[in-house]
């Protein structure tokens, strides 16, 4: 299993929301300066380099909740937690 392998790795849920998160921004760094620094290729190719970039965004959200429902099955998730329930009496 690739989450399995991933994890193994050291690689974490916060990893890949941070690579989401990171991929976002770049999505629009991406876009302005294609559309900067390619003036004579109009604003078509700005948005092919933007979408581009942009896709990568869900992927590593998706790896994000996969790696964080495999790290609550493995007990490894970090943060807080809310405490236990009780039971009353």
């Amino acid at each position: 299993m690739i989450v399995k392998k991933m994890h193994e790795m050291g690689v974490r849920s916060e990893h890949a929301y941070m690579a989401a998160f990171a991929s976002i921004g770049l999505t629009v760094a991406a876009w302005a300066t294609s559309l900067k620094a390619e003036p004579g290729t109009g604003l078509d190719r700005a948005d092919r380099w933007g979408l581009f970039v942009g896709e990568w965004a869900p992927t590593f959200f998706g790896l994000g909740l996969a790696l964080s429902h495999y790290e609550q099955h493995d007990g490894t998730l970090t943060g807080t937690t809310a405490s236990p329930l009780r039971k009353a009496s």
